[in-house]
Formats: C-alpha cells, sequence, structure tokens
C-alpha cells in the first residue's frame, strides 16, 4: 500500500469522502465535474480504482450500486506526508516543522494542548 503518492485529482476524491462518508461513483463525479460537457464516468473509476489498489478506498460491492469510503483517515494520511517530507527534507525529525509551526503562530492554543498532553505521556513513560 502506497499512501504517499496521491495525485490532486485521487486527494480530491479523497476529500469527498473523509467529508461525506460513503458515496457512489456517480456522486463523486457529479461533485468533482459539476459542469462537465462530456461524461467522465472512467476518469473517476480510474481513480477509484488506483485509490483502492493503494489501500485508501474501500469499495461495498453488497448493493447493486457500489458505494466507495476512505479506507484510511484523514490524519493517518497526513500523518504518513508528515514523515515522509520529514525524511526528505530534515533526516526524519519533525522538530524543524513544529518550530516553524509555533513561530508562526500556526497553532492555535486548543492544539497547543493537545501536543503538551502528547508530550507529557511520551515523557511519563
Amino acid at each position: 500500500m502506497d499512501h504517499a503518492n496521491l495525485t490532486n485529482a485521487e486527494l480530491s476524491v479523497m476529500n469527498l469522502l473523509w467529508d461525506q462518508g460513503r458515496l457512489t461513483a456517480r456522486q463523486i463525479r457529479e461533485q468533482l465535474y459539476p459542469d462537465a460537457e462530456k461524461a467522465q464516468h472512467g476518469t473517476v473509476q480510474r481513480f477509484l480504482q488506483s485509490l483502492e489498489e493503494k489501500g485508501c478506498v474501500a469499495r461495498d460491492r453488497s448493493l447493486p450500486v457500489h458505494l466507495f469510503a476512505a479506507a484510511i483517515s484523514r490524519e493517518t494520511y497526513a500523518g504518513r506526508q508528515l514523515e515522509t517530507l520529514a525524511d526528505t527534507l530534515t533526516g526524519g525529525s519533525i522538530a524543524p516543522f513544529l518550530t516553524h509551526l509555533l513561530a508562526e503562530k500556526k497553532i492555535d492554543r486548543a492544539e497547543l494542548a493537545r501536543l503538551r498532553r502528547l508530550l507529557d505521556g511520551k515523557a511519563g513513560r
């Protein structure tokens, strides 16, 4: 399973599934291409097939019309992306990312409190 290599189009599909839950291919197509002059059915089917092969999407075949749902959470995907970026840019350390986010005030008080709790829990082990 290679979750790290989602295309922008695949990520658009995933965002729909993360935000709305289970959808049919038609519902996805209508939201991705609301003004399409020509049918995009094959394109959406290719995205869904690729996402299914990557382990990101689960297909429910129990109904006449298949339903698709995210097989990984947005948080899991984001975490894996961050780990890949950290490996590439900083030798695996996420400290530079956190330092930047704190310096730029991109982390609000609630998120900061959550991070403190996580860090305290790790230190207590």
